[in-house]
C-alpha cells in the first residue's frame, strides 16, 4: 500500500471549502490515502460526509480510513480506521473490522511502535513531527519530536511509518530522508489555495526524496 501522500481531513481548517471538495481536488492531485478525521463536526455529519467520501475514494482507487471510530468505519464502508491512545485497541478494532481492513495506530515513542505493530497495526502515524497548530489533543512532550525519532521508530519495527504534524512541501524531505514511508497533512493541502497543486507539490517532494 502506498502512504506517500496521506491527507487527514479538517472540516475548521478547509478555508470555507466542503471536505468532499478538498478530497476531490486531493485525489485530482494524486493523494495516496485520505482520513476522515474531522473531529469538529457531529458524528452524523462526519457519516454523511464519509458516505460522500466513500463513492469518491471507491471510484479513484484511494483507500478511505476513518479516525478514531470503528463503528463510522463500518457504516461507510471505509477501509480502515486509525486508533489513538484514547481508542479501542488495535486486537479489538481488528476483530471487529476483519483481518482485511487497515489499522493504523498513532504513536510518538518506540516502545509504543513496537507495541502497536505486536498488537497487529498495519502502520504508524508517528508525530508530531512538527510543532502544530491544528491538531489541540497532543500532549507537550509530544510537540515537534523531529526527523530524529521518525528515524528511531523506523528502525524499530517492519511496518509502514508516516510522519504526521506541521509537515509541508518545505520540510517533508528530512521526514521521508529519516526512513518514512509517507507524510500526513491536514492544513498543507486542506488549506492550500489550490490542494490538487498542493498534493501533487507533496508528491514530488516524496518521490524526490526516495531516489
Amino acid at each position: 500500500m502506498d502512504y506517500s501522500v496521506y491527507l487527514v481531513t479538517g472540516a475548521s481548517h478547509s478555508a470555507g471549502r466542503t471536505t468532499p471538495e478538498i478530497v476531490a481536488a486531493a485525489i485530482e492531485g494524486g493523494v495516496s490515502v485520505v482520513q476522515l478525521r474531522d473531529k469538529d463536526t457531529s458524528v452524523r455529519d462526519r457519516l454523511a460526509v464519509g458516505r460522500e467520501l466513500r463513492e469518491l475514494t471507491r471510484e479513484a482507487g484511494v483507500p478511505l480510513i476513518v479516525n478514531d471510530r470503528i463503528d463510522l468505519a463500518q457504516a461507510i464502508d471505509a477501509d480502515g480506521v486509525h486508533l489513538g491512545d484514547d481508542d479501542l485497541p488495535v486486537d479489538v478494532a481488528r476483530d471487529l473490522l476483519g483481518p482485511d481492513a487497515i489499522v493504523g495506530r498513532s504513536v510518538s515513542f518506540v516502545d509504543d511502535a513496537v507495541a502497536a505493530e505486536q498488537a497487529g497495526a498495519d502502520y504508524l502515524g508517528v508525530g508530531a513531527v512538527y510543532a502544530t497548530g491544528s491538531k489541540d489533543d497532543i500532549d507537550d512532550d509530544e510537540h515537534g519530536i523531529g526527523p530524529e525519532r521518525i528515524a528511531a521508530i523506523a528502525d524499530a519495527v517492519s511496518i509502514p511509518v508516516v510522519g504526521i504534524g506541521g509537515i509541508t512541501a518545505d520540510n517533508a524531505g528530512p521526514v521521508i530522508e529519516a526512513g518514512a514511508d509517507g507524510v500526513a497533512v491536514i492544513t498543507a493541502i486542506t488549506k492550500a489555495d489550490d490542494p490538487a497543486a498542493a498534493t501533487r507539490e507533496l508528491d514530488v517532494v516524496v518521490e524526490d526524496e526516495r531516489r
